[in-house]
């Protein structure tokens, strides 16, 4: 049996526990959570009432803020905390994690201090022990959704080759194959994919035009306006991605367009309600405030704007979210900036 060890109590962590439990392998599964009182009561209620109401969390989840106990002989490690806390959590996890074991990042955003993606991060800190075998979950996945059994279709990604552990080899010439035979199950599919950098970028990237979706939402557009700003944000994270490195059908496929067209639409998206709630005109102290859950977009998009910049890169959508975020602009008035800007081929 499989020990999985996920470290992130919030929405997606949970219902990451929970859909891996129904996975085709019997897994043993820890979940880490910072607080207390919410690994409390997921032991006794079986229910994370703060970030996952409503689901059900199966006995062989076993929840505990003891990272000692939580990576104990866990041969997947899977962070799913925010990218502003994923160092300072490995940081404190490396004295326990098995240099044999697998690192899967499931977290989308980028480091604001570094604009570092995460497997960045997670090979950094890794490295003062040994040489990380590391993974990315990203993907169109609603966590309430997933873990209330509806099909979800995500994409794995590594480039790391298959590797000697405890003498056996591990199923899947790739760690992304082995991967996802471990995690796949009845509601619960995943593609492979040997291009991390664009899917890492693809996560980052779409939580920011999600926000700039909610906000011409929350100023009462129509969907003239949500389907430009789709398919202009997915020019903007392809400019980037290519020049970088990524390869254009990553952006096109299900890390890139698919999680895209998700956060930018679906009901559930934190990134999203901060847009359209900042479209009302309410602060955005006020609005996170009242969110339990971080909206990684709102800390994304300066570190994109510097990458950008890095790299020569035009990113017209970001630049006025980043504007919306940190320079007190007005929602109204990014969009007459954007809309104004001169006028050019496609």
């Amino acid at each position: 049996m499989t020990k999985i060890a996920v470290l992130g109590g919030g929405s997606w962590g949970t219902g990451l526990a929970v859909v891996l439990s129904r996975s085709r392998h019997a897994h043993e599964i820890s979940l880490w959570v910072r607080e207390a009182a919410i690994a409390e009561a997921i032991s006794t209620s079986r229910e994370n009432k703060t970030y996952l109401p409503g689901i059900e969390i199966p006995a062989r989840v076993i929840p505990s803020t003891e990272l000692r106990a939580v990576l104990d002989h866990a041969q997947i490690v899977i962070g799913v905390v925010p990218s502003a806390h994923t160092r300072e959590v490995f940081t404190r996890a490396l004295p326990y994690i098995s240099p044999d074991a697998i690192i899967v990042s499931a977290t989308k955003g980028l480091e604001p201090a570094t604009h570092l993606r995460m497997s960045q991060v997670l090979e950094q800190v890794c490295s003062e022990r040994f040489v990380p075998e590391l993974a990315v979950l990203s993907g169109p996945s609603f966590a309430l959704e997933a873990a209330r059994g509806e099909p979800t279709v995500v994409v794995i990604a590594s480039q790391a080759a298959a590797h000697l552990s405890g003498g056996i080899y591990r199923k899947g010439s790739r760690t992304a194959e082995y991967l996802q035979e471990q995690f796949a199950g009845p509601t619960f599919r995943l593609y492979t994919n040997n291009d991390v950098l664009g899917v890492e970028l693809s996560g980052a990237m779409k939580n920011v035009m999600a926000i700039a979706a909610g906000a011409c939402q929350g100023l009462g557009l129509g969907a003239n306006s949500l389907a430009a700003l789709i398919t202009r944000g997915l020019a903007e994270m392809t400019r980037l991605g290519v020049k970088i490195g990524a390869q254009q059908e990553t952006l096109s496929g299900l890390a890139g367009l698919g999680d895209l067209v998700l956060t930018c639409t679906g009901a559930l998206s934190r990134n999203r309600h901060v847009g359209f709630e900042l479209g009302k005109g309410r602060s955005l102290s006020e609005i996170l405030q009242a969110m339990p859950s971080v909206a990684e977009g709102v800390g994304t998009a300066s570190p994109l704007l510097a990458l950008a910049e890095e790299h020569g890169i035009d990113l017209p959508i970001t630049e006025q979210v980043n504007a919306i975020l940190n320079d007190w602009k007005s929602p109204g008035e990014a969009i007459r900036d954007i809309m104004e800007r001169r006028l050019k081929p496609e």
